[in-house]
């Protein structure tokens, strides 16, 4: 039981369900905490907490509208930033528990770790990296840690979400330390509250990279077919899915397309899963990790795929480079998307009180480089068809792409 002040505020948790986890997952009895001090819950843990915090932020709500591969109103039965990050969630889910991770930093890592990107995917963080160079450009991992930390206003004591610190070293470092140069957002709180950027992440972080991994490749095969961009006969040839097509056409012969890509999807996901997990049991093996700090002191990653996997996924990377993310089509509505962002930089740049009025605000006399990074916040927070709206307020003409 938990102790009670006499507010009737409690102090400390009821209850939490014991759960088995291995000596190298991160514990939640063990968290550095928040950079502001809370009473923590009396039925969640702290990375429970996270992970709803997250949930219920604005950021991930905007994921709704924001492009993953096809602009959002190209089509309903295409991944945006939301959707992807779902399915992201779910298979770090699964392999943190079959590993014996904590499985709710592992997600709550999985819903973050889109949140800040731009409207339009990367072509729109590339233009807005582009038109900010002046000030550090734009990334959009360093622009999660700047959501979470400051731009998220729900809380009356604090600004952002008050994540534990393994929260934010994860989504700050789940694709491994950072090196030189370190984005002015990550190196500024860095130095308020040090997140190691030079070590490895927990392996719930790690888990959770590889699971986005996973997602795209087989997702965006899912979308490509279904958008036309290749066509079954093509992706027969591709690396890593090729022999899997061969073996569902054998097996099944000629199947409606929504079935054939449910097989195709539900068999290469499988596949990465397994071939992720025994490597990973291999390294851990091979280290002994007593602990998530060891696995953080690690000389390099001890979630991987193995190299051959390794391999025939960066393979079927390239395939998907070639043949969609660089497809004519998705060229052509990007290199629109790209000039949106520009456009729309350099105009409020030039006059923020084209602003809402408390973005306006903000600027006040702080001269050219504050107002560019307030203009570089609030681009990054919009969503695809919020650009488009804005360009057309502003310009007061339209641009399909």
């Amino acid at each position: 039981m938990t102790e009670i002040s006499p507010a009737g505020r409690l102090l400390g948790p009821l209850f939490v369900p014991p759960v088995a986890r291995a000596p190298y997952a991160t514990k939640p009895a063990d968290s550095r905490g928040r950079l502001y001090p809370e009473n923590e819950s009396a039925t969640r843990t702290c990375y429970q907490r996270d992970r709803d915090r997250v949930l219920h932020s604005t950021a991930f709500r905007r994921l709704k509208h924001k492009t993953q591969v096809f602009v959002q109103h190209e089509g309903d039965y295409y991944r945006t930033r939301m959707t992807h990050s779902l399915e992201v969630a779910q298979i770090a889910r699964s392999v943190s528990r079959v590993l014996a991770l904590d499985e709710d930093l592992a997600e709550a890592l999985a819903l973050a770790h889109d949140m800040g990107h731009t409207p339009f995917g990367h072509a729109g963080e590339e233009a807005l990296a582009a038109a900010s160079a002046h000030i550090g450009g734009f990334d959009h991992n360093a622009h999660a840690l700047r959501l979470v930390t400051k731009l998220e206003h729900r809380y009356p004591d604090f600004d952002g979400l008050n994540l534990t610190w393994e929260t934010l070293e994860g989504l700050v470092k789940h694709n491994g330390p950072i090196k030189p140069p370190v984005p002015a957002p990550i190196s500024s709180f860095d130095a308020r509250w040090p997140l190691e950027l030079s070590t490895w992440p927990g392996l719930e972080a790690q888990i959770a990279a590889l699971a986005d991994d996973i997602a795209y490749l087989t997702h965006d095969i899912d979308d490509g077919l279904r958008a036309g961009l290749f066509e079954i006969d093509d992706l027969e040839g591709a690396p890593l899915a090729g022999m899997h097509v061969t073996a569902i056409r054998a097996r099944y012969g000629a199947l409606e397309l929504s079935r054939f890509i449910g097989e195709l999807v539900r068999t290469l996901i499988g596949l990465l899963a397994e071939d992720l997990i025994a490597e990973t049991r291999t390294r851990l093996a091979r280290a002994c990790p007593g602990s998530a700090a060891m696995v953080r002191g690690g000389e390099g990653p001890t979630a991987s795929f193995s190299p051959s996997m390794e391999r025939d996924a960066a393979a079927l990377k390239q395939f998907l480079f070639s043949r969609m993310y660089r497809h004519k089509r998705v060229m052509a509505s990007m290199d629109k998307a790209k000039t949106v962002v520009a456009e729309l930089f350099k105009a409020l740049s030039r006059e923020p009180s084209l602003l809402p009025a408390d973005w306006a605000a903000a600027c006040g006399g702080g001269g050219d480089a504050v107002t560019s990074g307030i203009v570089r916040d609030y681009i990054a927070g919009m969503t695809d068809r919020f650009a488009l709206q804005e360009y057309r307020r502003i310009f007061h003409t339209e641009i399909a792409l």
